[in-house]
């Protein structure tokens, strides 16, 4: 199963894209996550940043096709709870390469309050 979880580009430069996910009662795995509370998982916020990274250095740094994992995670932080009908506006930062791996900032909010954050390193499958 693929989860596209950017529904919009806000802005997007050499090193920087802040983009949108729209959080809906529709996704599936929220009638899991919380049956009578849902709310969207730390996952899945951590994978809209890397989603977001993704788009940034396949458009800003030439990567294009190539399939690009999380290979490290630090950092990470999780503060307001998203809930359906709520929007996360992630803004991730290229920090540069180093060892191989693109080296990434980045931070979600949900109404201007911080729902995730953290560091994370993208590098190229296989």
């Amino acid at each position: 199963m693929k989860f596209e979880l950017i529904d919009k580009v806000i802005e997007l430069d050499a090193t920087r894209i802040v983009a949108a996910k729209n959080v809906t009662s529709a996704e599936e795995y929220l009638a899991d996550h919380f049956p009578t509370f849902p709310v969207l998982p730390g996952v899945m916020m951590l994978e809209t940043l890397v989603q977001a990274g993704r788009i940034l250095l396949a458009k800003s740094m030439n990567t294009g096709d190539t399939p690009m994992i999380m290979a490290e995670a630090r950092n990470i932080r999780y503060g307001n709870m998203v809930k359906p009908g709520q929007t996360l506006i992630v803004e991730v930062t290229c920090k540069g390469k180093k060892d191989g791996k693109w080296q990434m900032v980045g931070i979600g909010k949900v109404d201007g309050n911080v729902a995730v954050q953290g560091k994370f390193a993208l590098a190229a499958l296989g």
